[in-house]
């Protein structure tokens, strides 16, 4: 199965949930960081946890960090922050949370602070 990324940038994508089993993936699409932006639980159970995904990730080879922002709820710091990422992390990065919707709105509201 095909990663169900959604291209925005050169040095920036979006995707859906992402699972530990896909990082290698991500790793081999040429990905060099993560973001995650959905909250641990937000799912239920079958959600695997940042701390899953994150161990995968850098196993890939990957750099990730874990923001957490709440659907429908995001902040000037949550904006604030996922600039500051997108400044240091290694490009190009790859965000997810539950749809891409979150990381699309993240994105665009922080190139414009």
């Amino acid at each position: 199965m095909a990663l169900p990324i959604r291209t925005l940038t050169d040095a920036f994508a979006v995707a859906p949930q992402l699972s530990p089993d896909d990082m290698q993936a991500v790793a081999q699409a040429g990905f060099k960081s993560v973001i995650i932006n959905r909250p641990d639980g937000e799912g239920g159970a079958e959600q695997p946890s940042s701390e899953e995904v994150m161990a995968a990730a850098k196993a890939a080879g990957l750099v990730i960090e874990y923001q957490p922002v709440i659907s429908g709820g995001m902040t000037e710091q949550d904006v604030l922050r996922f600039k500051e990422l997108l400044g240091r992390l290694p490009a190009p990065v790859l965000a997810y949370c539950r749809s891409g919707t979150r990381c699309t709105h993240l994105f665009n509201a922080a190139n414009q602070v």
